[in-house]
C-alpha cells in the first residue's frame, strides 16, 4: 500500500479524491477536538482504499476540502466505511448538511458476526489482523501544529487497518448470509435527522422530574436559549449553564434578574449582565408545553401487569438463548421495548415481527407468548420445546 503522509494542499487532495472516486469503497476516520467548543474542531481526516492511504490536514491554510466532501456525500458509487462512525458522520453533516452515503460501520457489522454490541477498534484489529495496535498517540492534541511523523503514522494506521478488515468482514457476511441483516441499521446510521441539532428539541436532553406543562415549557425555552448561546460562543453547552441548573430554573423560575445572583450554579454577575438578561427574556417568553409535544407517560405504554412482566422476562431469556445459538449480538435481534410490547399484546409495528428478525427470533417469540413454545431443561441445558403446533 502506498502511504502519502500528510496532504496540505488542494491540488494533491483533488488528485487523490479523483482516484478514490472510482474505487468501490474508502475507509474514513477523523481526529477532532471538542472539549472546549460547541462544534467539534476538525483536525485531521484519514482516508484509504486497498491501494493507498493519506491523512488530510483540514487546518492547512487555503486547502479546499470540496473534492473530499463531494466524495463523502454526493458519490453514491463509493461505499464509505467507518468504525463507530457516529461522530465522524456528525462532522461531515456539520460541514455539508448531508451525511456520507452509502456507508458501512464495522462496529455495527460486528454485531451480526458475534463480536458483541460495541466492539472497540483495537479489539477488532486484534480479532481480524492478529496484532495489538500502538495506543501511544491516543491523547494527542490534534489541533497543534506541526504534527510529527509518529502522530501522522498513528492516525493513518487507523484506516489502513480498516481497509484490510472490511473485506474480511464483508466476505464473512456473504458466507453467513447476514449482509441484509445490516441494511436497516446502516440506513438508520446515515439518516441526517440523527445529526440535525434543533434548538427547539434541546430540552429533551435535560432530565427533569416534573411533568407540569408550564415547567416543561420553561425548560424548552431555557434549553433553546442555552443552545443558541453555546453555538454563538462556540462553547460546550455545559459551560453556559449545567443541566441541573437549567432544570432548577425551569422548576423554580426567578421573578426578576437580580434573583439570578442567588441561583446555585450561576455567577453572581448574571444578576446584572447581558447574558442574565437574555436568560430572563427566554423565561419571560416561555409558554406551557402543548399537549402534542408533552413526552409520553411511562404508564401510556401497553400495560404489562405482573403476569406480563414475567412473560417479558421469558422473552428476554429466549432472546439470550437465540442470540447465543446464532452468534449474534442480542441488541441487533430485538430491543427491550419490543419484547415488552409483544408481552403486552401488541402485534403491529414491531421490528421483531418483520423480515429477518421474524425468521430468526420473532416467530418463536410470538409462539412463546401464545403458548405454543415453552422452556425445558435437558442434560443440564435450557432448551425450547414445542407444546402445541402453531395455528395456521
Amino acid at each position: 500500500m502506498h502511504i502519502h503522509g500528510l496532504i496540505e494542499d488542494s491540488a494533491t487532495l483533488a488528485n487523490l479524491c479523483a482516484r478514490l472516486a472510482n474505487k468501490p469503497y474508502v475507509c474514513v476516520d477523523t481526529e477532532f477536538m471538542r472539549e472546549n467548543s460547541y462544534w467539534p474542531e476538525l483536525c485531521l481526516i484519514q482516508i484509504a482504499d486497498d491501494e493507498e492511504a493519506a491523512a488530510i490536514d483540514p487546518m492547512a491554510p487555503g486547502i479546499d476540502l470540496t473534492p473530499l466532501l463531494d466524495l463523502m456525500v454526493d458519490n453514491e458509487e463509493v461505499l464509505k466505511v467507518f468504525h463507530a462512525g457516529g461522530q465522524d458522520i456528525e462532522i461531515v453533516y456539520n460541514l455539508t448538511g448531508k451525511t456520507p452515503h452509502p456507508l458501512f460501520d464495522t462496529q455495527v457489522a460486528a454485531m451480526a458476526l458475534g463480536l458483541g454490541e460495541q466492539i472497540g477498534y483495537s479489539n477488532l484489529v486484534d480479532t481480524y489482523l492478529g496484532f495489538t495496535i500502538d495506543k501511544g498517540a491516543r491523547f494527542t492534541d490534534w489541533s497543534r501544529r506541526p504534527l510529527d511523523k509518529r502522530q501522522i503514522d498513528y492516525a493513518i494506521a487507523d484506516v489502513t487497518h480498516l481497509s484490510k478488515i472490511f473485506p474480511k468482514m464483508l466476505e464473512k457476511l456473504k458466507k453467513t448470509g447476514r449482509g441484509a441483516w445490516l441494511d436497516q441499521e446502516m440506513e438508520r446510521l446515515a439518516d441526517p435527522e440523527n445529526y440535525h441539532n434543533d434548538p427547539d428539541e434541546a430540552w429533551q436532553r435535560v432530565r427533569v422530574s416534573s411533568r407540569k406543562p408550564e415547567v416543561l415549557g420553561r425548560l424548552k425555552a431555557l434549553a433553546r436559549w442555552r443552545e443558541l448561546e453555546a453555538q454563538g460562543k462556540d462553547l460546550p453547552r455545559g459551560r453556559i449553564v449545567k443541566d441541573e441548573t437549567l432544570a432548577d430554573l425551569a422548576g423554580n423560575p426567578p421573578r426578576k434578574q437580580s434573583d439570578l445572583g442567588k441561583v446555585r450554579g450561576l455567577s453572581a454577575a448574571w444578576a446584572g449582565n447581558d447574558i442574565g438578561g437574555r436568560l430572563m427574556a427566554a423565561l419571560d417568553g416561555s409558554e406551557p408545553m402543548s399537549t402534542a409535544e408533552m413526552p409520553p407517560r411511562d404508564d401510556r405504554k401497553p400495560s404489562l401487569g405482573k403476569d406480563g412482566a414475567l412473560v417479558a422476562d421469558l422473552l428476554k431469556l429466549l432472546l439470550k438463548i437465540r442470540a447465543k445459538e446464532i452468534n449474534v449480538a442480542p441488541r441487533l435481534l430485538a430491543r427491550s421495548d419490543d419484547l415488552e410490547s409483544l408481552a403486552a399484546g401488541v402485534r403491529d409495528g414491531l421490528a421483531i415481527l418483520e423480515g429477518w428478525r421474524y425468521e430468526q427470533f420473532g416467530r418463536d417469540a410470538l409462539n412463546l407468548v401464545e403458548g405454543q413454545l415453552g422452556f425445558t431443561v435437558k442434560n443440564g441445558k435450557l432448551k425450547m420445546t414445542r407444546t402445541e403446533e402453531p395455528a395456521a
